[in-house]
């Protein structure tokens, strides 16, 4: 098992490795007492991540023998040392090709937090105001209540998912999003995001700006702001703000090389189906509907939301940079706003226990929540199989990627990975 992500980029994490220097040069040992507290603190480190490695793999080949998922990387840091980093399973079943650590993922809405970044580095440095009308770089973007009067949203709004605005896999098929052909950034829709967010703007709020929680296309929205605002697409946008600063090579709005690219998969008995080039799996009021080849589409629209690829070592660098603080991205005022629940008493889909923040949910009440994560803890997932969660009081960040959806999302496998996880790293 690899200890460490070959970190020597330019991120480093905290605590991997630290050198500790003494103010004068010493030729003397180690006291004896001083050497054998060492030994045994190290015994019982490696014991630690005995026992972590032999649950997660246990965990994750019984989900890949039972067919439950297909394959899966698990990418895990402790007090900023890597302590779990492995691949199970297949990327592509029928090819028998198996899941490698740097196998590429497409990310869905991993997408989010991504682009959500970027946005808050604009911020901070007084690019935008995320108290200011979304209006003010997109004058045409005037969505209405039932009432047809049309309030204002806020960047903030759009963040938190408090907007308004929705999804079109969260209604039934004869709702607004699916009469007027409003893509939820997944499919090969074949529009362009200029028209896509035209036919939003079309369909009737859900609510008023700030009154309720809609998970809902809004960081679509936003990557469009982000194109206004810096004057190029948002995949040289993010690449600028984003994956460069930390070393994210392997993330981008389309996959380099495809050969490295993840054959994604659907839940199914007796096992997981492969999605075909236009597939459609029933989720929520409707279905989500996937495109596979749109991670290779050129011509297709940057979905702020849905869009991009990368794998699970990029991930973590961005997570970890989070957790310590934000730098280089962001101040550390901004990053650490990132685990405070932003939504008040809203409720989400989470239930009790749970709010909302400016890149994903926020653990506001473990105990209420039944969760082993620290209030604060912040988490999310993606539609084509995965999670990630950072726990700040446990200095503890988790990147967990499928190729099955929806299991690798909301099944049991992320539920038994995290039970592994706290029942060695609490």
């Amino acid at each position: 098992m690899h200890t460490s992500l070959s970190l020597s980029l330019s991120l480093t994490l905290t605590g991997l490795a630290l050198t500790h220097l003494g103010c004068g040069a010493s030729t003397e040992g180690p006291h004896p007492q001083q050497h054998a507290s060492d030994q045994q603190a190290g015994a019982e480190h490696d014991a630690v991540r005995g026992a972590l490695e032999q649950r997660l793999d246990a965990v994750a080949q019984r989900a890949v023998d039972e067919h439950r998922i297909v394959g899966t990387v698990m990418v895990v840091a402790h007090r900023g040392e890597i302590v779990y980093r492995k691949a199970h399973g297949y990327a592509d079943r029928e090819a028998q090709q198996p899941m490698a650590v740097d196998t590429v993922h497409r990310f869905a809405s991993l997408t989010k937090p991504i682009v959500a970044v970027a946005l808050l580095r604009l911020a901070d440095r007084g690019a935008v105001d995320l108290d200011a009308p979304v209006t003010n770089w997109l004058p045409e973007f005037r969505p209405r209540l039932a009432d047809k009067t049309s309030p204002p949203i806020t960047l903030r709004q759009l963040l938190t998912h408090t907007s308004g605005l929705g999804y079109r896999f969260a209604e039934p098929a004869d709702g607004p999003y699916h009469k007027l052909g409003v893509s939820d950034g997944m499919d090969a829709s074949g529009i362009t995001l200029d028209e896509n967010l035209r036919r939003l703007a079309e369909a009737p709020l859900l609510s008023a700006p700030g009154a309720a929680w809609n998970y809902s296309l809004s960081i679509d929205v936003l990557g469009r702001v982000i194109e206004k605002v810096t004057h190029q697409d948002l995949e040289s946008a993010i690449r600028n703000l984003v994956t460069n600063p930390v070393g994210m090579k392997d993330t981008s709005f389309i996959a380099t090389e495809p050969s490295r690219l993840a054959t994604p998969y659907a839940d199914g008995k007796p096992e997981p189906v492969r999605m075909t080039a236009s597939f459609q799996n029933p989720f929520a009021a409707s279905t989500v509907d996937f495109s596979p080849g749109r991670a290779l589409d050129k011509g297709a629209y940057f979905s702020g939301g849905a869009g991009m690829v990368g794998t699970a070592d990029d991930y973590l660098r961005l997570l970890e940079v989070l957790r310590t603080g934000g730098a280089p991205l962001l101040k550390e005022p901004t990053a650490n706003a990132l685990f405070d629940n932003a939504i008040g008493e809203l409720d989400t889909f989470r239930g009790p226990g749970w709010g909302f923040g400016l890149i994903g949910a926020v653990l506001v009440d473990p105990k209420l929540a039944k969760e082993h994560a620290s209030a604060g803890s912040i988490d999310w997932g993606g539609a084509y199989g995965h999670t990630w969660s950072i726990d700040r009081a446990a200095e503890l960040t988790i990147v967990v990627l499928t190729n099955t959806a929806f299991e690798g999302m909301i099944g049991k496998y992320p539920h038994e990975v995290r039970e592994a996880i706290y029942g060695v790293l609490r």
